[in-house]
């Protein structure tokens, strides 16, 4: 039963280690810069992609996260789309999310290729901090190629190595949303995906 006074939630699906903590932050900003109440957040689950796919997969994994939500809000899938393309794996993956739980709002989003595709989207908005230099360039078509963890570790001038579980959830305090949106049109639909699940029109 629905509990309209409830804050909106948002209960996620991730296949990350490094997305179980950065996910919370990166749904909170961006309520944050829509005008939408503070939602809750519970810890994302995470499922091994093979465990997704397969049948009955991902059916099971929406079910579990629906118990979460009791009010508004709604469940968020993030994968990273390696070499699938999301604008044809994305749609298969919501139609059997959907077909698990059609009482509620569910979001499916492919990061293109990876999740930190987003963070060289917004490259300049990093310069300076965490290892990376003081000049960040723009990094050209920033969707494009398949080892987005090795280009953030061969930015850093000191060759520091980029993992997940301990520089995910710092950048995605600090990277620039309109510029990753500009740049990056996975980040752009999960930007208004979040915002549909918040019941914020799409910005």
């Amino acid at each position: 039963m629905s509990v309209p006074w409830a804050p909106a939630t948002i209960s996620s699906i991730v296949e990350g280690e490094g997305e179980v903590a950065a996910l919370p932050n990166l749904l909170q900003r961006i309520a944050a810069e829509i005008g939408a109440a503070k939602p809750l957040t519970p810890k994302p689950r995470r499922v091994p992609r093979g465990d997704i796919t397969k049948a009955g997969g991902i059916e099971n994994a929406v079910a579990a996260a629906a118990l979460y939500i009791k009010g508004d809000g709604g469940v968020l899938i993030l994968l990273d789309a390696d070499d699938d393309c999301p604008a044809s794996r994305g749609p298969q993956l919501l139609e059997r999310a959907r077909a698990a739980r059609r009482d509620k709002r569910i979001a499916v989003v492919l990061a293109n290729r990876e999740f930190e595709a987003w963070f060289l989207a917004a490259a300049p908005s990093l310069a300076g901090q965490h290892g990376f230099p003081a000049e960040f360039p723009p990094v050209p078509n920033p969707e494009g190629p398949r080892d987005c963890k090795g280009l953030l570790t061969k930015a850093r001038p000191k060759g520091q190595p980029y993992q997940p579980t301990v520089d995910q959830l710092p950048l995605t305090r600090i990277f620039d949303m309109k510029m990753a949106r500009e740049h990056a049109d996975s980040f752009d639909k999960f930007y208004r995906d979040v915002a549909w699940l918040l019941g914020v029109d799409r910005p």
